[in-house]
Formats: structure tokens, sequence, C-alpha cells
């Protein structure tokens, strides 16, 4: 019989479980006794450290959520958690110049490309919607920069790239979540009155 490989997905979900743990009792460590909304905050934080921490900073949105979570003066906790789940000082988070400069070439090579073929297929297309679709296109950029960490020092293809990068690791995040809660339910199940 064949041995299965457990799959890249399944891999990060079991490191996310264990960093999100992890993150979790350093908090309860710091705090026995918390409010609803310090056990929300603590959860969401270190789920966040969970999941930038399992991407090892390969990725741009990761070193970004790191740093806002341990540059936070008011929460010394989290710099804590950070630093023992990434077993690292992070630092204060810049975009690198270098990724900066190859993304931004190869768009205006394709721009370049864009123009000449524009240029031999002369003037049919309507200036009005060119302008209307950048318009949407230059929204809907400025909108996706908002949503990924990191995203307002990222060009376009590195926004791309960062963003599909980013919607897989919350997907795994979810999935976790969701098993978890499942697990919770089944072992806890709500008890209801019968009238």
């Amino acid at each position: 019989m064949k041995e299965r490989m457990p799959n890249s997905s399944a891999l990060m979900k079991q490191e996310f479980l264990k960093k999100w743990i992890k993150g979790l009792q350093i908090y309860s460590s710091f705090k026995k006794e918390m409010t609803i909304f310090e056990r929300k905050k603590a959860i969401k934080l270190s789920a966040d450290v969970a999941i930038a921490s399992t991407r090892n900073a390969s990725t741009h949105w990761s070193r970004a959520l790191m740093s806002d979570v341990s540059t936070d003066d008011a929460n010394h906790a989290a710099k804590i958690v950070v630093a023992q789940i990434s077993g690292r000082k992070v630092e204060k988070y810049s975009s690198s110049k270098g990724l900066m400069m190859t993304c931004s070439n190869k768009i205006l090579r394709r721009s370049r490309v864009a123009s000449r073929c524009r240029r031999t297929r002369g003037v049919g297309t309507s200036v009005k919607a060119r302008s209307i679709a950048r318009k949407v296109v230059k929204n809907r950029t400025r909108v996706l920069k908002s949503l990924v960490p990191g995203g307002q020092e990222m060009d376009g293809v590195c926004l791309i790239k960062e963003t599909l990068d980013y919607i897989a690791s919350l997907r795994v995040q979810v999935d976790v979540m969701r098993h978890l809660a499942a697990a919770a339910e089944r072992l806890d199940p709500p008890q209801r009155s019968i009238l």
C-alpha cells in the first residue's frame, strides 16, 4: 500500500493550529482574568501572528502583519507573542526596493508592448471607455491595497500575487477555526429546555 503524503494545506493548518494555541497560551499567562473584548483581541492577534508566521516572512503581507502587531506600543503581550512564535524580533516593515523595481520593470515592459500594439491598430477604441475602465481599476486597486496588510507599498503585479497568497492563508485560518468550533460544539452540546 502507498503511504499518503499530507498535502501542503493540511501541513499549513497543523502549523497554524500549533502556533495559534501557543499564542493563546502566552496571552493567558499575561492576564488570567480577561473581559470578552480582551479575549476577542487576544484570539484575533494570536491568530494573525500564527498565520503570518506560517509563511516564514516569505511574503510582504506576512512581514507587514507581524510588524503591525509587534510595533503596537500599547500591547506588550503582542510583542512577546510575535517574538515567541516567530522566534525572532520583528522590526518595522518597509517594502524592499529591489522587489518593487522588479515588478515595476515587468509592468513597464508590458505597457510598452501594449502601446506598440495600440499604435499599429489605430484609433478605433473609445477614449471615454478607456478612461472609465482606468478609473474602475484604480479604485478597485486602492480598495485592495487597503485590505491586504502592507498593500499600500505594493505595485499592481505584486499586489495580485500577495492577495492570492493572503486569501489562501485566510482560508486555512477559517478552516481551522471552523473545525475547532465544531469540535467544541460536539464536546459540549447546548442544553435545550424541553417544554
